[in-house]
């Protein structure tokens, strides 16, 4: 399959383009400019991989949650080539395309994905790994608080846990008593929303580009400027 896949939920803006058995991607750091380095990261990798829009059998986009802003600035540009190639959309839960990219580095039966909210606040997705199965999670719940009440929703899975986090460091600054359990995941990418979109669109469920919607978890409240 062609699928170009975005992901700007958090840390970094990032696009990858699979054309067959290829894979081109593109990152920028420069996480607050996402809109202005989106299209041109888009155009880089299609070029790359020697691909047009109408090519394309899906788009795939990090659906959240994550930063208000960037969830929507990366929605906006994937119904907006979603539309103009014809081809369907697919959201992608990024806590669920963390956690099983998170399966290529740790053993641990349960992943627990977090992305964050406000400050010294994570969202947050609990997975289990299958028998037999590795990388099938099952979803055992999910929600939004700081870190150190997830400390305590995590006892439950003590000594077999793996909290798949990009920026660890800031995270164990905030959580020093789960520093050992937390991992950097940078691994996570576009590239990572590839395997859970090919699936989809294998097996026909996809959205519609004016249908899909960011998972915000949480009503934005603009600044109030002061009198």
């Amino acid at each position: 399959m062609n699928i170009l896949a975005i992901e700007c939920t958090h840390r970094v803006a990032c696009v990858a383009v699979k054309n067959g058995g290829i894979t081109v991607e593109r990152i920028n750091g420069e996480w607050q400019k996402t809109a202005e380095v989106i299209v041109p990261l888009v155009m880089q990798a299609m070029e790359e991989a020697g691909l047009v829009p109408a090519d394309l059998d899906g788009v795939a986009v990090s659906s959240g949650p994550g930063s208000f802003t960037a969830l929507r600035i990366g929605m906006s540009a994937a119904k907006g080539i979603a539309y103009g190639a014809g081809c369907p959309l697919v959201p992608v839960s990024t806590l669920a395309a963390m956690a099983t990219a998170a399966c290529a580095h740790t053993e641990a039966l349960h992943l627990v994905p977090v992305v964050p909210s406000r400050p010294g606040e994570y969202f947050y997705a609990i997975y289990r790994r299958q028998a037999g199965a590795p990388e099938l999670l099952e979803e055992l719940g999910q929600g939004r608080c700081l870190v150190d009440e997830l400390a305590v929703r995590l006892e439950t899975f003590a000594g077999s846990v793996c909290i798949p986090v990009r920026d660890a460091e800031l995270f164990v600054s905030h959580a020093p008593d789960l520093a050992e359990i937390a991992l950097e995941a940078s691994f996570f990418t576009a590239a990572s929303l590839l395997p859970m979109s090919e699936s989809a669109l294998g097996k026909g469920v996809s959205a519609m580009p004016g249908d899909a919607a960011p998972d915000y978890r949480q009503i934005f409240v603009p600044l109030q400027k002061k009198q």
